[in-house]
């Protein structure tokens, strides 16, 4: 057995590296709860590279950020071992095969959005996603809930979002303060279980790394963060200016420049949390599409690999797609893809590159572990309230809108429950809970058998 731990633990070279920051891209179904079980999954419990209590660590500093907390541990990580270019690496592959899918699947949408088949397809898909990210659900509430009082913040966070809509960036400084606060009242040893049982464990590739002196790049550094912040800011910043003067500010590429760049900065808790701003502006101020296109580019982004956040790529596709501009329309759709993921991910790249060597050096730091600790419970609360959001639009046809206690809830009519839908979900959850058969199999399976019986009922 410590034979088999100490094969997988070895330190991964550039190709092993590519390998499994390629799998982890291809396999990232779910949303940000599926994909960080994933990476755990892989990176800590397979692979060996680091420890929980690092992963963790690494998983609220990306919390913080905003933009696709998934994507930016990957890149976090990636440095970690690999320096820049393995953040690079990480951080791209993770973003580049559901980018691909999400442009192929964009022209299908205006090219046979209409066809009963390809709707059944991702009718099944979603079912089998929705138990995704129940499971995930569970595995990070296990692992990251680890005392009463992280409980408590964990439950206050999902009543403080489902029932009382308080902004994801709110929830989050609150739990930081409690938790420095219960940390410094000594009410969680949880830090003190972690090392003492790290103790009895073998040694993760970062550990050897660490004592071997390999880690100098972590160390931070005024003159290199000067310099990080400098070609950075410029390769988010040259393209708009380019653009800006070859187009000018009337032209879709320019709009949808500057409008996504400004989500880049303000999507704390993920793309859910930004997702009534955009489809307000996207569809009442630029007109780039209609509120159920809105709804079915959602449905896309949910049902392919890649941060969720990928659903701006498909605003911006049709946006620039329908544009008056005298080239192709898919020419124009391509372009349009193109300049929104650079603007919504070259950001997530400035906050790792820069942040993260002074993340490192306060691992050791107690009220910093303390507020981060009370951070990741609290976002357990906040991705079991996705969960719930997502479980009601797919399993029910309509959703009204009432009003308790002067608290406005969208409740499920149960009489528009799809029991097609319903049952796809059973499947997916005996397949995945009590079969454990893979994500992928899995979506493939029930998009299949979607399919197979729209085609015969």
């Amino acid at each position: 057995m410590a034979q088999s731990h100490q094969k997988l633990s070895h330190t991964p070279n550039s190709i092993e590296a590519l390998v499994v920051w390629f799998k982890i891209g291809i396999l990232s179904f779910g949303g940000p709860a599926g994909q960080i079980a994933l990476m755990y999954r892989i990176i800590v419990e397979e692979k060996r590279w680091l420890d929980e209590e690092r992963f963790l660590h690494a998983l609220n500093y990306c919390m913080l950020l905003p933009g696709p907390e998934a994507q930016q541990l990957a890149t976090y990580i990636g440095w970690l071992l690999h320096k820049t270019k393995g953040g690079l690496v990480a951080g791209l592959l993770f973003i580049l095969p559901g980018a691909l899918v999400i442009f192929a699947l964009s022209w299908v949408y205006v090219a046979f959005s209409d066809m009963p088949l390809i709707e059944a397809g991702f009718l099944g898909i979603k079912a089998a996603v929705l138990v995704v990210v129940i499971d995930a659900v569970i595995k990070i509430g296990k692992r990251a809930i680890t005392s009463g009082h992280m409980l408590a913040l964990a439950i206050a966070s999902f009543l403080a979002i489902f029932f009382f809509s308080i902004p994801f960036p709110y929830i989050i400084i609150c739990a930081g303060i409690l938790g420095v606060v219960v940390g410094h009242l000594k009410l969680s040893d949880s830090h003190k279980n972690t090392s003492e049982t790290k103790t009895n464990d073998l040694a993760t590739v970062i550990d050897r790394m660490e004592l071997a002196g390999e880690l100098s790049h972590t160390q931070p550094s005024f003159s290199r963060s000067i310099k990080v912040f400098t070609i950075l800011l410029s390769l988010w910043l040259l393209p708009i200016f380019l653009i800006w003067l070859l187009f000018g500010v009337e032209n879709v590429f320019f709009q949808q420049s500057i409008f996504f760049s400004k989500l880049a900065v303000v999507t704390f808790g993920g793309a859910y949390a930004v997702l009534a701003y955009m489809a307000q502006q996207a569809v009442e101020v630029f007109n780039w599409l209609t509120p159920n296109e809105m709804l079915d580019g959602l449905g896309l982004a949910e049902t392919t690999p890649g941060p969720l956040i990928l659903v701006t790529q498909f605003v911006g596709f049709i946006g620039a797609y329908r544009s008056e501009v005298a080239l192709s329309p898919i020419i124009l759709g391509l372009l349009g893809s193109l300049v929104t993921l650079w603007v919504t991910f070259v950001p997530c790249f400035l906050w790792i590159f820069l942040g993260a060597p002074y993340i490192e050096r306060l691992r050791a730091n107690t009220r910093i572990a303390a507020a981060l600790s009370g951070i990741t419970s609290a976002v357990v609360g906040v991705v079991l309230n996705l969960a719930i959001w997502f479980g009601m639009h797919v399993t029910f046809k309509n959703l009204n809108e009432v009003s308790v206690l002067n608290l406005s809830l969208k409740i499920p009519v149960l009489s528009s429950i799809d029991l097609f839908s319903l049952g796809l979900t059973v499947l997916a959850a005996v397949l995945i809970l009590w079969f454990r058969l893979g994500t992928i199999y899995v979506l493939i399976g029930c998009a299949g058998v979607s399919v197979l019986m729209t085609a015969i009922f």
